[in-house]
């Protein structure tokens, strides 16, 4: 309709089908440069992907089949309310095993970031039980949780994830400042957080002017990146990643995919929570699928497709006659 009354439209994404869904012609920005303009009818999203990265980009995960072992997270009749004391989590059961990941699919707001929430200690748990690697967390506050072996990718990055007023060094290390080598007797050992956080901008390719930027001054994606280099970086036996690329542009979700797929190879296990089928069905082993706040079925992802999920994301059940998977 817009076009036909004779008005123009910009649109800023990092999201490739949208740009090939709506836009007539591609300005692509890599560094702050314009490195060309295209239309859209005569390229692609690789092409596209290419421009913006600057090298070749592959939408496919690479990875091994997982060889699943010992249950590490084991969440049992979880019930969580939300801000109106109304249940979003109801009777939720899942576990996640070391060396896998578990996708969490579902339509926004069905308990998705309740469950989060009351797994690192953001939320109360009004009945049921968390388990990580056979202890109880369900009533830890959130320094016990990660103390117990829990990352934490936040779906709020500005909330949950970050404190904007300080440094990216202090951000990198808020989870472990308070241990050796980054305090001595209580004192903070600023050289030795420098040193850690340099090396973890560098690994994950944070651009900032250095590690004594406020973060405030740092692009969203450039925030989720700090954050999932923290996290990551301290390798926990169950890491929880709630919309992790989000605001990421190609080259960066690749790279943040491949760490994942690292900490499951590693004998961790991931819980992946996002809103993106496409992240869902080509990162995960198992999908659990969720509405109203339970788990209505867990399938293997190299046996399902977006159709059937968004049947099951929808209330609907699979046709008679599948097996469990």
């Amino acid at each position: 309709m817009w076009q036909t009354e004779g008005k123009s439209i910009i649109l800023i994404t990092h999201k490739l089908k949208e740009i090939m869904q709506v836009c007539d012609r591609c300005t692509v920005i890599r560094r702050g440069r314009g490195v060309g303009t295209v239309d859209v009818a005569d390229t692609s999203e690789n092409k596209l992907a290419e421009m913006m990265v600057g090298r070749e980009v592959s939408f496919a995960v690479e990875k091994e089949t997982a060889v699943p072992k010992e249950t590490v997270l084991s969440i049992k009749d979880l019930q969580v309310e939300d801000t109106r004391k109304v249940d979003v989590v109801n009777g939720l059961n899942l576990d996640v095993r070391a060396g896998e990941i578990v996708g969490v699919a579902g339509v926004d707001g069905n308990g998705q970031t309740e469950l989060v929430e009351a797994m690192t200690g953001l939320r109360l748990v009004k009945a049921g039980s968390v388990t990580v690697s056979e202890q109880d967390i369900t009533h830890y506050k959130p320094r016990k949780v990660t103390e117990a072996g829990v990352g934490h990718i936040p779906e709020d990055r500005h909330k949950h994830g970050m404190v904007m007023a300080f440094t990216v060094a202090e951000n990198m290390l808020l989870q472990t400042y308070y241990q050796f080598p980054y305090t001595k007797k209580g004192i903070l050992n600023y050289p030795n957080i420098y040193e850690k956080a340099k090396a973890l901008i560098q690994e994950y390719d944070v651009r900032t002017p250095n590690e004594k930027t406020p973060a405030r001054s740092l692009s969203g994606g450039n925030q989720q990146k700090m954050i999932i280099a923290r996290e990551v970086n301290r390798s926990p036996d169950m890491l929880i990643a709630a919309q992790p690329t989000r605001g990421l542009d190609v080259g960066a979700i690749e790279f943040i995919h491949g760490k994942l797929v690292e900490e499951r190879d590693k004998g961790h296990a991931v819980l992946l929570v996002s809103l993106e089928l496409d992240e869902i069905l080509n990162l995960s082993d198992r999908i659990a699928v969720i509405y109203e706040g339970t788990i209505v079925d867990i399938v293997k992802a190299d046996e399902t497709d977006e159709k059937e999920l968004g049947l099951l994301m929808a209330g609907g059940k699979r046709e008679a006659g599948e097996g469990q998977r």
